[in-house]
């Protein structure tokens, strides 16, 4: 198995199953920890999820393949469709979507980006010293947040605090990267520009979902943070999110490494206290 696709398994099968009644319940960083799908409440069809996920990291399964195996094993338990279930939070019967094909990419494709974004820090980790940079670039999407639009070409230090909050995916569907660069090449690119797609905007600023290609300067500054406030309607906690970023995304994938060599840290100690106790 390719080392990096190893990794990307482990951090999946790493996590915790945590039962969720909403996407509310679990945000930032607590996601590189817990596998969770909202309103699939039953440990064993979190479990069958969370290993054909594991599987098509594996065998780089795309999402046709990967629906084609788990809507069958939804339906047939149950967990499909519009359904009557009780709010544990709030005691409440109402009317829920379980699931749909809307919600199947949905769990693909969110488990998918995030699971790469961690392996591209765990590289990262290794190879800062030759490729010292980030450059921000667009995903393939037709359609781009104008804040994305903003951040495309951005060229910072990997170690920059901009990327604390603005590592993508950046929010749902978002398919934002990262491009690690070598010093050479950031001087290269800050002479001669970066040749990209551009989405054209109309006259209100908004996307058109037409593009051109175009040498555009790269920008090596990281821009202004403006936030806006998020209030969740689960908790009620308060907190201020980038503007441009969805809530619950504006985190990096550092926690998740940086908690893991804790936790090493803490077994060695353990070990060795227990190694000196018994001499």
């Amino acid at each position: 198995m390719d080392e990096l696709v190893k990794t990307l398994r482990q951090y999946l099968l790493s996590k915790g199953l945590s039962p969720t009644f909403d996407w509310e319940e679990m945000l930032q960083e607590e996601h590189d920890f817990n596998f969770t799908v909202a309103k699939m409440t039953e440990t064993d069809m979190l479990t069958d999820t969370q290993l054909l996920i594991a599987r098509a990291l594996d065998e780089g399964m795309p999402y046709r393949e990967f629906s084609q195996l788990l809507k069958p094993m939804l339906v047939e338990k149950g967990w499909w469709g519009k359904q009557v279930m009780r709010d544990p939070w709030s005691g409440e019967e109402r009317e829920v979507q379980l699931g749909s094909d809307k919600r199947m990419r949905t769990i693909y494709e969110t488990n998918m980006r995030t699971a790469r974004a961690y392996g591209q820090y765990q590289r990262t980790l290794q190879t800062s010293d030759v490729l010292p940079y980030y450059v921000y670039e667009l995903g393939p999407s037709r359609v781009h947040r104008k804040e994305h639009l903003a951040w495309a070409g951005l060229m910072l230090p990997v170690d920059d605090p901009f990327w604390e909050t603005h590592y993508p995916p950046n929010g749902w569907g978002c398919k934002c990267r990262l491009r690690q660069v070598s010093r050479y090449e950031y001087e290269r690119l800050q002479r001669d520009g970066l040749t990209e797609r551009v989405q054209e905007l109309d006259e209100h600023g908004m996307p058109t979902g037409r593009f051109t290609t175009e040498t555009v300067a790269v920008k090596t500054t990281a821009p202004v943070i403006d936030e806006y406030q998020y209030v969740n309607k689960r908790t009620g906690e308060v907190s201020y999110v980038p503007n441009g970023i969805d809530p619950g995304w504006a985190y990096h994938p550092k926690y998740r490494r940086q908690a893991l060599d804790n936790e090493m840290a803490e077994k060695e100690a353990a070990y060795e206290n227990a190694a000196r106790g018994n001499q």
